[in-house]
């Protein structure tokens, strides 16, 4: 592999997360639950390591803000759209897999 320079590299990271979440925005039919239960993150964990960096960076953002930028509106407005009710075996999947805080 060739040397990437540092903005080389931090410009193909961010064009790599744009595209996960506009991937992320065409498969609303995936659950946040079901990425806990396969991959052990989500949308939220997105938004969190999103805000953790900002705020790393000085930048202060709240939950709410970081939520929007991941998912392309507000948080609530995107539940109403799009979120169902676990069901009991995604619900006990989750307890089982529950990653360690």
């Amino acid at each position: 592999m060739s040397e990437l320079t540092k903005d080389q590299r931090t410009a193909f990271e961010a064009a790599a997360f744009r595209r996960l979440l506009a991937h992320l925005d065409t498969r609303s039919d995936v659950q946040n639950i079901d990425l806990m239960n396969l991959a052990g993150f989500c949308r939220n964990c997105l938004a969190n390591w999103y805000r953790e960096a900002a705020e790393a960076s000085g930048v202060p953002l709240t939950k709410e803000e970081a939520r929007e930028i991941v998912y392309g509106m507000p948080y609530e407005e995107w539940r109403a759209r799009h979120q169902r009710e676990a069901t009991e075996a995604q619900k006990t999947a989750f307890e089982a897999n529950r990653p360690e805080e």
